[in-house]
């Protein structure tokens, strides 16, 4: 455990792969991700085309790609993995299909029991969130002591997702591993400009 959480950067939702692409690259060439999630919510033959797009900005600067629940499309377009939305339902079957090399990230909401079944079922990192209050999420905000007991007590690394502001930023860093930013910028007039200022 570090003070400095790695940024982990999610596309926007629905995003379009031709007007994604330049911005993508600037915002990651501005703070080197550790990791980049395509996240759902186009169609299956753009959903194909973003990660085509998003894996050949990633991995020419060395980043990882992963993609919201979609095991085949991972497979199909070469991406490092996937990130299950739905807690630790699906890791086994992720993790079966896609081997043991690759990346299989969960979403566990506000609960620590949920975050500990995916650490059990193998997943790779898991992720709490909302931070803070968001219409983008179901349920109440996560509580910050739940990072500070998992970053003590749990080896799985965590990552911290959800209506991330500066303050709570500073908060976060020392008690996880990544910390998601995605909506944060993408909303934003200038995205890269905000990135820099978020991340500091």
């Amino acid at each position: 455990m570090t003070d400095a959480p790695q940024l982990y950067l999610m596309t926007p939702a629905g995003a379009q792969a031709s007007a994604l692409g330049p911005m993508l690259a600037e915002v990651m060439d501005r703070v080197a991700p550790a990791c980049l999630r395509i996240r759902g919510g186009a169609e299956e033959d753009e959903l194909g085309r973003l990660a085509d797009m998003a894996r050949e900005i990633a991995h020419a600067r060395d980043v990882a790609v992963v993609i919201d629940d979609h095991v085949k499309l991972a497979l199909r377009h070469g991406l490092d993995g996937v990130h299950l939305t739905d807690g630790a339902k699906a890791v086994r079957y992720a993790r079966k299909e896609l081997g043991d090399d690759a990346i299989v990230g969960a979403f566990c909401g506000t609960s620590r029991h949920e975050g500990m079944n995916a650490a059990e079922a193998g997943a790779d990192y898991v992720a709490f969130g909302p931070v803070a209050d968001s219409a983008l999420y179901r349920g109440e905000p996560v509580a910050l002591e739940l990072f500070q007991w998992w970053s003590e007590m749990i080896e799985v690394p965590v990552v911290a997702e959800g209506a991330i502001t500066r303050e709570l930023l500073t908060q976060l860093s020392p008690i996880t591993d990544f910390i998601a930013l995605g909506p944060e910028i993408w909303t934003q007039d200038d995205p890269v400009a905000t990135l820099a200022l978020l991340w500091g």
